[in-house]
């Protein structure tokens, strides 16, 4: 249970930044011209990247 918690507030807070904190687009932002497949594959890469560097270091 606690990976799945770790990878569900780790998922929420990249979610909660890219739509609601950065208005800007200062720190997203130069992902502005890529095509949806590739900004929903970088978000998954990036999910399990860290479900991996999780599970290693516990």
């Amino acid at each position: 249970m606690a990976p799945f918690a770790v990878v569900l507030i780790v998922v929420l807070a990249v979610i909660v930044d890219v739509f609601w904190f950065d208005i800007d687009r200062k720190r997203w932002g130069w992902m502005k011209n890529w095509s949806n497949l590739n900004k929903i594959l970088f978000f998954l890469g990036f999910i399990v990247v860290s479900g991996v560097i999780y599970l290693g270091l516990s």
